[in-house]
C-alpha cells in the first residue's frame, strides 16, 4: 500500500488509550476533513510526539504517512502550533471544551476536507481561550453557528412572534408541524436569540442555567436530525452546572 508524507494543522477530539503501549487519537484537519491516528505512548521525555499535546482541542501540527484506504494513519510528528494559555487551567473553560470536543466528534464524523469549517473551530478556540469574562454562551453560539459550515443553518427568514420551529425542516411554521419534532412558540423564540448572538455580543442576551441547558437540549435534538448516529453526550452533565 503506497503512502506519501503529508502535513496539515489539525484539532485534537478525542485520544483513547489503546493496550497498554499505544494511543488512538480523532482528529479535525484542515486539508482532509476527519483523521484517526494510532501512535505509541512514549517512555521518555525526550520522545518525539508526547501524548500530552492531545487534550481535547489542542491545535497542533502534525506530519504523517498518508495511506488513503487505511483506517489509522501512522503520525511521523506532532507539536502543538498553538500552545493554550487558559482553557486547561480553567474549569469552566475546560468543560466547555470537553463538550465542544465530544460534539465535534459526533457532528463532524463523515467531514471531508472542508477549510472554512476548519478556520471556524480554530478561531472560536482561540477566542475562547483568550476571554477573560462572559463566555457562559460560548457553546451555544459555537453549536448553532457551525450548523453553517455542515450545511443545514435554520432558516430564519418566516419568523414571527408565537411561530413553532420544525427541527426537522430547519424553518419556523406558524402551525404544529405534523410530525413530533417542534419547538412550541415559548421556546421557539429562543432559536431566533441565538442566531442574533456572536461571540463579542452573546453577553448582552441575558440567559439563566435553565434557560441556556433548554436551548442546548434542543440544538443537540437538531442535530440528531440532521446528523446520522449522532451519539448521547457524555459531557453534558457538567456542562448543565455551568453559569447560573
Amino acid at each position: 500500500m503506497q503512502s506519501m508524507i503529508s502535513s496539515t494543522r489539525a484539532i485534537v477530539l478525542h485520544a483513547l488509550k489503546y493496550g497498554d503501549s499505544q494511543l488512538i487519537v480523532d482528529l479535525l484537519s484542515e486539508n482532509r476533513g476527519r483523521l484517526s491516528f494510532i501512535m505509541r505512548i512514549p517512555k521518555t521525555q525526550k520522545a518525539k510526539v508526547r501524548k500530552q499535546i492531545f487534550q481535547p482541542l489542542s491545535v497542533v501540527e502534525i506530519s504523517y504517512d498518508h495511506r488513503p484506504t487505511a483506517k489509522l494513519q501512522h503520525l511521523r510528528d506532532a507539536r502543538l502550533a498553538y500552545p493554550p494559555a487558559s482553557i486547561p487551567f480553567n474549569p469552566d473553560k475546560l468543560a466547555i471544551a470537553l463538550f465542544i470536543a465530544e460534539f465535534l466528534s459526533y457532528a463532524t464524523r463523515d467531514e471531508q476536507e472542508n477549510t472554512p469549517l476548519f478556520q471556524y473551530v480554530e478561531n472560536s478556540i482561540r477566542w475562547l481561550d483568550n476571554a477573560e469574562t462572559s463566555f457562559a454562551n460560548f457553546h451555544l453560539v459555537f453549536t448553532m453557528r457551525l450548523a453553517k459550515f455542515i450545511g443545514f443553518l435554520p432558516n430564519l427568514d418566516n419568523y414571527e412572534e408565537g411561530f413553532y420551529f420544525d427541527l426537522l425542516n430547519g424553518c419556523f411554521t406558524p402551525e404544529a408541524p405534523a410530525h413530533s419534532n417542534f419547538i412550541p412558540p415559548a421556546e421557539a423564540s429562543h432559536i431566533g436569540k441565538l442566531m442574533r448572538m456572536n461571540y463579542e455580543s452573546m453577553h448582552l442576551f441575558r440567559m439563566s442555567r435553565s434557560e441556556r441547558n433548554q436551548c442546548i437540549d434542543q440544538i443537540i435534538t437538531f442535530y440528531r436530525l440532521h446528523v446520522p448516529g449522532f451519539k448521547e453526550m457524555k459531557s453534558l452533565s457538567v456542562l448543565r452546572e455551568l453559569g447560573n
